[in-house]
């Protein structure tokens, strides 16, 4: 936590100065438009920001490919670009308050959360990454003596970095840092609810040291800006996190103009198995509380499917009922706060339509589902049982504070039950029992899979997902996959 007091921040909040223009090539610049920026605690608007068109997409993708094709930064000592990320990394921490209350107030993240987990991991991948760019080795195979081969990885080109709200920085971060260690630049649009906070990452990232052009960051809606990034011929890779359904709308802009390589998180349905002899039974069902309703629900990976056996459902249950009644949702600028809002007004009823479906469909409401008084786009936590699995609440991402509660009779029937999904992004298991864990743990189609815990992990380990899930791995070495290219070369002697 900050130490700042509640007051502190809502007087902070009142005299917010931010960017609001795009940045390109070292500089802030206006756009074509404006979009307003909403803030989900009360519903009012704090800012408006530049909303660009195709010209204002072009000026910055040209900026980011001369800085690519002339500029220094590809051709830097990997040492002198790990210097300027761990500046830049010092210069988020300084900001680390502020950034906090951007991300607070754009998307209603809890200030402490915003502060003591997203700031966090914010500063802590671009050190990762930094420490990374002058690590790497290239490959020298054996040949005959009348040759010799070499294996060399090259920075890919101009990356377009497209990512969502819910996690504005920690997404950025997790795809900026990689690409830029190695000798990319980068073109980031930001979610047009989340602009705020990105806009102040790029003033930091020039304050580092960073050339004009290396890093930019464009402002609109994503059937302009990011339409005019996927299609544009100057783009070379496109990182995407977000819905699948605006994933597969950059897969035919690359398809339809110069095939440059997309790579997609996409988004979830998780399966959280609750076996009877897990090693704490209490422990398992505050996890599945805290995952659901952690960031209002508002996680690609959420363990919105709690799977649990029966002989031990309405303990579990019991518990997650009566901590879901506990949570404190309300301000986030408040840091007694729990649970913040849901980003729009437009989202909350999207979840409030979830809500009502697993009531038309027979599932039982036994926590939430009910709007607070007062402003803002607030929801409380809320929870069914009795849910089948073939109910939309059972199937699709709902992307919300709304968890949905089946039962199972053995382990084969919940590896069924939780493979049934177009999604494979993440799992989790508890269970006593070593054999069982690793037996489950391959058996489940995921991309992580925790073990008695869940969103547990570092840096050095990937994220990614299966099936509809995407493909692609953010965080680890992995990562540079997406942003390099290898090169042989072979060399007679």
């Amino acid at each position: 936590m900050t130490g700042v007091p509640y007051e502190e921040w809502r007087s902070r909040a009142e005299k917010i100065d931010p960017y609001t223009d795009h940045h390109i090539d070292g500089a802030f610049s206006p756009g074509a438009g404006t979009l307003p920026v909403v803030a989900p605690r009360d519903g009012r608007t704090i800012a408006r920001v530049a909303a660009a068109d195709a010209a204002d997409v072009d000026r910055a993708v040209a900026a980011a490919r001369r800085a690519f094709d002339e500029g220094p930064w590809p051709r830097l000592a990997p040492a002198e670009r790990k210097a300027a990320l761990l500046r830049w990394a010092d210069l988020v921490e300084r900001d680390r308050e502020h950034l906090s209350l951007l991300v607070s107030l754009e998307m209603g993240k809890p200030i402490g959360e915003a502060y003591g987990i997203e700031l966090r991991a914010v500063a802590g991948c671009l050190r990762w990454y930094a420490e990374v760019a002058d690590k790497q080795l290239d490959e020298v195979p054996r040949t005959g003596d009348d040759a010799l081969a070499l294996i060399t990885r090259e920075p890919a080109g101009v990356v377009a970095a497209v990512v969502p709200w819910n996690f504005p920085l920690t997404m950025a971060a997790w795809k900026l840092a990689p690409a830029l260690a190695v000798g990319c630049t980068v073109v980031l649009k930001p979610a047009e609810e989340s602009p705020l906070s990105a806009l102040h990452l790029a003033a930091l990232a020039t304050e580092a040291g960073l050339p004009p052009g290396a890093f930019n960051v464009v402002n609109g809606r994503g059937e302009v800006a990011g339409r005019a990034l996927g299609e544009h011929p100057g783009v070379d890779v496109v990182a995407f996190t977000g819905s699948g359904e605006v994933g597969r709308h950059f897969l035919r802009y690359a398809a339809a103009s110069n095939l440059k390589r997309v790579w997609l998180e996409l988004g979830g349905k998780s399966p959280n198995i609750i076996l009877p002899d897990a090693p704490d039974l209490d422990a398992a069902a505050d996890t599945a509380a805290w995952g659901i309703f952690f960031n209002a629900g508002e996680m690609c990976s959420a363990p919105s499917r709690l799977l649990v056996h029966r002989s031990v459902a309405e303990r579990v249950l019991d518990r997650i009922v009566a901590r879901a009644g506990k949570i404190r949702v309300g301000d986030p600028l408040d840091p007694a706060t729990e649970m913040g809002p849901l980003v729009s007004a437009r989202h909350r009823e999207q979840v409030l339509s979830y809500v009502e479906a697993g009531r038309a469909d027979g599932a039982r409401l036994r926590a939430g589902g009910e709007v607070p008084d007062g402003d803002g786009h607030f929801l409380r936590p809320t929870v069914f049982d009795r849910v089948g699995p073939g109910m939309r609440i059972a199937r699709e991402e709902i992307f919300g504070p709304v968890l949905a509660v089946q039962e199972f009779d053995d382990a084969d029937e919940a590896v069924r039950l939780a493979n049934d999904t177009e999604y494979g992004l993440a799992a989790a298991v508890w269970t006593s029992d070593l054999s069982a864990a690793h037996r489950i743990s391959r058996a489940l189609r995921a991309g992580v899979v925790w073990v008695n815990c869940y969103e547990e992990g570092d840096m050095s380990v990937p994220f990614g997902g299966m099936k509809q899930s995407g493909h692609g791995r953010d965080k680890s070495l992995h990562a540079l996959d997406k942003y390099t290219d290898l090169k042989t070369t072979w060399i007679a002697l």
